[in-house]
């Protein structure tokens, strides 16, 4: 038995929060009654599940791809405008799969794109706190002493919205004279958060790259390219979180024998 609102987050219909305000407006259907109370427990292999009148299924098979993203791709299953999006990067047949978080079309770097709800849950929920690395370019010399990255750390007011916005640590890596390379971990993240906090310092974003999330990433893989995670990784991903790696996630044994071989 599960959670219902847990059953949709796997099937990739929603998080669980979204589930849940999905449940609580009335466009859930268990056996063909409407629910609209938190709590109830199904059996996936017997109840039959319908969100505004589609039926629900698990996918079968949960697949994980890393991707290293180029500018001029936006992380959208579908755009009105026509423009580039992340999946038109993997195979024609790729059974449907969607972005872990987003970057934004003028950033690049690493991305996860998965049919796995569940962790696609625990990698953006704030509460978990993943940490995401980031290589930002910024125009002009910053020393290594600026107070700038104390304030990132500290946290900056966002003229706009008076939020604040705070990395969980930002530091110097290089500089080349006319340019300086700095580094940003962020732990959760608002619309553009990297570009509105160093333009708040005066910093004119030239380039931005995430370069891992969590204990992923993209070494090997140029960018427009990708590779699908490796078991390992996927179960390091669940055990970060103390949770189990569901058996979907995991290789056969006729693919686990190709892959060694």
């Amino acid at each position: 038995m599960e959670r219902l609102q847990k059953f949709l987050s796997r099937a990739g219909v929603a998080s669980r929060r979204k589930s849940e305000k999905l449940i609580s407006e009335g466009l859930v259907s268990v056996n063909g009654n409407l629910v609209t109370e938190m709590g109830l427990k199904i059996d996936p292999e017997t109840d039959r599940i319908e969100v505004e009148g589609r039926v629900i299924s698990p996918p079968k098979k949960l697949l994980y791809f890393l991707v290293n993203k180029p500018r001029g791709y936006i992380c959208t299953l579908d755009d009105p405008q026509g423009r580039k999006i992340i999946t038109d990067l993997l195979p024609k047949r790729t059974p449907r799969v969607w972005p872990v978080g987003r970057l934004d079309w003028d950033s690049e770097g690493l991305i996860i794109l998965t049919n796995d709800g569940e962790l696609t849950n625990m990698l953006t929920h704030p509460k978990f706190e993943v940490t995401k690395l980031y290589a930002v370019k910024i125009k002009g010399k910053i020393e290594k002493a600026d107070p700038g990255f104390k304030a990132l750390r500290e946290g900056v007011e966002d003229p706009e919205t008076k939020k604040i916005m705070v990395a969980k640590t930002a530091h110097f890596f290089k500089s080349t004279g006319q340019n300086t390379w700095i580094e940003i971990i962020l732990t959760s993240g608002q619309n553009r958060q990297i570009r509105r906090m160093c333009e708040t310092l005066g910093w004119e974003v030239q380039r931005l790259r995430r370069i891992a999330i969590a204990d992923i990433t993209m070494k090997g893989v140029s960018a427009g390219n990708f590779r699908n995670l490796e078991e390992f990784e996927v179960h390091q991903l669940y055990e970060n979180f103390g949770q189990k790696t569901p058996d979907e996630a995991k290789k056969s044994k006729r693919a686990t024998k190709r892959s060694r071989k």
